[in-house]
């Protein structure tokens, strides 16, 4: 009930008819390709995704808009206001890929439920979508996370990503990696020891470890999940 209290008092009008056009925006698009069922299924994962980074931005205090859909690219929030120190920015970041996570298992009971191949479907593009934003490196959810850790992490995430472009090349992938490549520069130049980092990133190795336990370990369920409902929908075994 408080989070739907904060959501309320959150959301404008406005902010409501845009989130609201560019998501029925992205239903007809989508529903082109992959039909009207899917297309609303996805899209409903992706606004869940981005109201859990709203949630959360919210409870930090601070100011931002609502989410927006661009089609076969994603959707996000817009932070009007950045995170004063790295655990508020790994606090945000991961609240998307958890609530998503969750969405993607409540269609995954479903479809189990009702031996549906469509909600199976759905469910897979919900874990597959949350594992992918859980990559580290920025701006992707992941590199968020574990700038927690270090920001060197990034240089990781880079190959990584690398590697996923060019097994499952696409547009929305791509202009990740354009949008990455001004930060892996900057992993790639960190000086721990300069002021501004060392007021960002100071937090405690208890918080840090806490962050990267639960990082692991919704990678490895989403991963897990990812690649069990892959086998369910190339098989139609449930």
């Amino acid at each position: 009930m408080k989070l739907i209290l904060l959501l309320l008092a959150g959301l404008k009008f406005g902010k409501i008819f845009t989130t609201g056009g560019t998501m029925l925006i992205s239903v007809a698009a989508y529903a082109l390709v992959y039909g009207w069922w899917y297309a609303a299924g996805f899209v409903g994962l992706l606004f869940i995704h981005e109201m859990g980074h709203y949630i959360a931005a919210r409870q930090r205090g601070l100011a931002v808009g609502a989410p927006t859909f661009i089609p076969f690219v994603g959707a996000w929030i817009e932070l009007k206001e950045q995170p004063m120190d790295v655990e508020t920015e790994a606090h945000v970041a991961i609240a998307g890929p958890f609530y998503g996570a969750l969405a993607a298992f409540a269609v995954y009971f479903w479809a189990r439920s009702e031996e549906s191949q469509l909600l199976l479907a759905i469910a897979y593009s919900g874990f597959f979508l949350n594992l992918i934003n859980l990559l580290p490196v920025s701006p992707l959810d992941g590199g968020r996370i574990t700038a927690i850790i270090s920001p060197r992490v990034w240089l990781l995430g880079a190959p990584l990503m690398l590697g996923l472009l060019i097994y499952r090349p696409s547009p929305a992938l791509l202009l990740v990696a354009l949008l990455a490549a001004p930060q892996v520069w900057r992993a790639w130049n960190y000086d721990p020891s300069a002021e501004e980092n060392r007021a960002y990133y100071d937090v405690p190795n208890r918080v840090r470890f806490e962050y990267g336990v639960i990082y692991l370990g919704l990678t490895a369920v989403l991963g897990l999940m990812t690649y069990s409902v892959h086998e369910m929908l190339v098989t139609r075994s449930f």
